[in-house]
């Protein structure tokens, strides 16, 4: 059992880590900035401001090659004001044709994270190829006079060439910074380029290189470090990797591409770690923190830097000229363009999706428009035309857009299926790849604890693998795998994957043990070990915030706890995107391994667990945690150099095979309430269930657990599709096509003890849009608490008030369940969330929690 005493524990701000950025950034040179006079009235910031002077000034890695400046402005020259307004746009995949690619003179499509050819994620390799064909062929055809001016496809191939079934999937950055070993990153981002182009690919948005400040981010695993020095020190072996050295004759061409360094500047400073939240550090310690790898990789190449979501001081840096112009050009020395993130220049003040002139005045150069370019180009045509949006500014973006085109050999290259590497499919996942993520994954696993040295295991007896993440290569690998979520997936859909279960049973069985797999840790002999995988599901971008850091899926701690009250020696593989408070499960392990997510290669896991059949240590732990591990669950930033810096594992920690170290019972006290860690509130967040929780779509007695971007229940009642709202894919749209029901629901059917919050008058709310009512539509909300015990309240006259209104919240009173039926136990409710409709009705929802009535909660019609 957790136990908690309810004590908020507190950190003080601690003295921000101060890197001397002059030390990292030696060779610098002074370079006088460009002209930038067509920038010279973008916005800059009100609450805080940026001296271009205090920042470190650098020369521009690579020298500008004439007969590229030459044939640019030939170019310039030739090409309409339409033309030049359709190189700076970017549309997605699933909203613009091959046909508009060239209709609009597109310079760029992307693939979002839940694009795919066909809208299907897990379709083959060859279908990415021939729609690369199809859009390099519409971009080129020149049958109208107009220059020929290929479009680049860009994708987030962040660890891995991760969105296509059957490529090698490396571990996420959070492990291959505990490697502490750049050098191996080299060999990761050329093997990435090289799977990308064998489905015609020329562009990935990676690498990130955040230094993640506040593990509550929910792209904490995407950072190599929470400390500077490691994140510069990354940045070139990763860079180089995808493009190769610039000034060698196959820098952005032959096996390498183009890469994309994000997000500038500041994503991982937020305050409380939220996504596309505010910084409030100082410039000092922006400049000396979050830009120290910028300058490191802008030295190594950079040719595309992102620009970030976040905000500085309530500046949006997609708007931000100090930083994107003064700081980013004129300091760092950059020469390649900057792309925006999807639809992040809609975010600025005075700005829509498809209306910011703004953001391209103050130094975004290509606009990522996924869903809104239509109309943003139209609109910018507009503006250039009316000189909002002068001219030398739009050939200035252009500019810089074709240079890299130039660089990389496009203006000479055939299309995507006549290249070198092009329909190559045994390079996907080939045996020399997933050897380099084999041991990428192997350095990358941290050792916490090895009590009486259990570890590494003998092959030769009894072993039980336990745990929902042991037979599960979707958990292992987490977000932005094959979905953008990294949900939905199922072992088959790694052709080329192994399991964490798959690995140790043959490492096992070649020692001639034997070994039994038991999600929820029952046996049917009892093993001499157990090891148990267990962690926190898949997730991306902002669906991963949290509000603390505890870990809050107890179902390995209650395997761990069982198997121990047994007798049974314990070892605990612990997937997660950040270090976690996991303080009873480390009480309950006899040895426990901060495994991260190291991808598709299981195997690596029992490379380390055990001894050779002939009883030799094969492989030693290798990995050292380069983000400092909590001693409670309240979040509150921790980072080496803090002043008041009391992790429970520093940075750098991580055990090996000589050390005979015993770590003691650990504190249990986990600095947050117990209803604050066991999420008894928090139901569906940005249309995604929040685990513990499922939605579930219920058709005739049939259940459908929605884990993908698309599902329809057993008999074809319902769908629920993810759409967006403010953001991608932040809602899900449920469309009753015939009569069926929509549950929130515990996954082991646990019961959630509601009457203190009904007590308190907590309500229930839905954050939510009508799209589409049918005729005389009747639908209800309600709670069920078990079988045969359910309260629903009609709420058909407010869903029926509200179509065609736009986004609403309607909160039902808890306390109104109970009084709908007495015989409701709002003590054991096993679904919080119950809606029946019958068809017709269509409704994207957005939320789902417990909320303080603040006198507007209603008992429905």
């Amino acid at each position: 059992m957790r136990q908690f005493n309810g004590v908020i524990y507190t950190r003080q701000p601690g003295a921000v880590l101060m890197l001397a950025a002059a030390l990292l950034l030696s060779g610098c040179g002074r370079q006088a900035a460009e002209d930038k006079t067509a920038v010279a009235a973008a916005p800059k910031a009100q609450a805080a401001s940026i001296r271009a002077e205090n920042w470190p000034q650098q020369a521009a890695p690579i020298a500008r090659n004439a007969a590229i400046e030459q044939q640019i402005s030939a170019l310039l020259a030739q090409m309409s004001t339409e033309q030049k307004v359709g190189q700076i746009i970017q549309a997605d995949i699933a909203s613009v044709t091959p046909q508009q690619v060239r209709d609009y003179y597109l310079g760029s499509v992307l693939n979002g994270g839940n694009s795919a050819p066909g809208r299907d994620n897990r379709v083959g390799a060859a279908a990415w190829l021939e729609l690369a064909d199809a859009f390099w062929q519409a971009s080129t055809d020149t049958s109208d006079g107009r220059p020929y001016i290929p479009a680049i496809w860009g994708t987030d191939a962040v660890h891995g060439h991760s969105n296509v079934k059957g490529a090698t999937i490396f571990p996420h950055n959070i492990g291959l910074g505990a490697m502490h070993e750049p050098e191996l990153l080299r060999a990761i981002g050329r093997a990435t380029a090289i799977e990308m182009q064998v489905t015609g690919l020329d562009w990935t948005f990676a690498p990130t290189i955040a230094v993640a400040r506040d593990d509550r981010w929910g792209r904490t695993y995407e950072s190599y470090s929470e400390d500077p020095a490691l994140v510069a020190s990354y940045a070139p072996y990763i860079l180089q990797g995808i493009q190769g050295e610039p000034g060698a004759d196959d820098f952005l061409r032959g096996e390498h591409m183009l890469a994309t360094v994000k997000h500038f500047l500041g994503d991982g400073g937020t305050v409380g770690g939220k996504d596309q939240g505010d910084s409030i550090d100082s410039e000092a310690q922006l400049r000396d923190i979050h830009a120290v790898p910028y300058y490191s990789a802008v030295k190594a190449g950079a040719r595309v830097v992102m620009a970030s979501y976040n905000s500085w001081h309530g500046s949006k840096m997609h708007g931000f000229a100090p930083m994107l112009t003064d700081v980013l050009v004129g300091r760092m020395g950059f020469d390649g363009f900057v792309v925006g993130d999807w639809n992040g220049h809609g975010q600025i003040t005075g700005c829509t999706p498809t209306d910011c002139a703004a953001s391209l005045l103050a130094g975004l150069d290509m606009y990522m428009a996924p869903d809104s370019w239509q109309t943003l180009y139209t609109n910018t045509l507009a503006q250039v035309k009316d000189g909002r949006i002068s001219m030398a500014r739009l050939d200035e973006a252009v500019s810089r857009i074709l240079r890299i085109k130039a660089e990389m050999g496009l203006f000479d290259q055939v299309k995507p299926s006549a290249r070198p590497l092009a329909g190559r499919y045994e390079l996907l996942g080939n045996a020399e790849h997933r050897a380099l993520a084999r041991e990428a994954a192997r350095k990358s696993l941290v050792l916490l604890k090895n009590n009486q040295q259990l570890l590494p295991l003998k092959p030769t007896g009894r072993v039980l693998v336990a745990g929902d993440g042991a037979d599960n290569i979707g958990k292992q690998s987490g977000g932005w795998t094959l979905s953008w979520q990294g949900s939905g997936n199922s072992n088959s859909d790694f052709p080329n994957g192994e399991s964490i279960y798959s690995g140790i049973k043959q490492a096992v069985e070649a020692g001639g043990g034997s070994v039994e797999l038991s999600e929820n840790g029952h046996f049917s002999a009892k093993p001499d070990v157990a090891i148990v995988v267990f962690g926190e599901e898949p997730y991306a971008e902002f669906i991963g915030d949290r509000s603390h850091l505890a870990f809050d899926d107890n179902r390995g701690l209650q395997i761990l706890t069982a198997l121990k009250a047994q007798g049974i020696p314990t070892v605990s593989v612990f997937l997660s995107g950040r270090p976690l408070w996991v303080n009873p499960e480390l009480n309950q392990s006899d040895a426990f391994v901060a495994a991260f997510l190291p991808g598709s290669e299981g195997g690596a896991i029992a490379d380390l667990l055990f001894r050779s059949p002939e009883g030799e240590v094969r492989r030693d732990f290798h990995g050292k945690l380069s983000f400092s591990w909590p001693d409670n669950a309240t979040g509150e930033p921790l980072n080496v150099g803090d002043a008041d810096y009391k992790p429970l594992f520093a940075y750098g920690y991580g055990l090996n095979y000589n050390d005979n170290s015993s770590l003691g019972i650990l504190h249990e006290q986990a600095g947050i309430s117990a209803a604050e860690m066991l999420n008894t509130s928090r139901y569906l967040y940005a249309g995604k269930a929040v685990t513990p929780w499922q939605l579930q779509l219920l058709d005739e007695g049939k259940v459908t657990v929605v884990t993908d971007a698309m599902h329809t229940s057993a008999n074809g009642a319902l769908t629920a599709q993810a759409t967006d709202r403010l953001q991608q894919e932040d809602s899900v749209t449920l469309s009753f096509i015939k009569p069926g029901a929509v549950a929130l629901t515990l996954a082991d059917g646990a019961v959630l003890d509601l009457a203190r919050q009904a007590n308190g008058d907590m309500a229930l709310e839905l954050e939510y849009q009508i799209v589409a009512l049918g005729n005389n539509s009747k639908a209800t909300l309600g709670m069920q608490c078990g079988d045969n015990c359910a309260s629903a309240l009609d709420i058909s006259t407010q869903l029926a008030q509200m179509q065609g209104k736009g986004w609403h919240s309607i909160k039902i009173a808890l306390r109104c369940f109970s009084e709908a039926d007495s015989n409701f136990a709002i003590s054991r409710v096993t679904h919080p969330m119950l809606l029946q409709s019958s068809a017709g009705l269509v409704l994207q929802l957005a939320n789902v929690r417990l909320a303080q009535n603040e006198g507007n909660a209603t008992c429905g019609n």
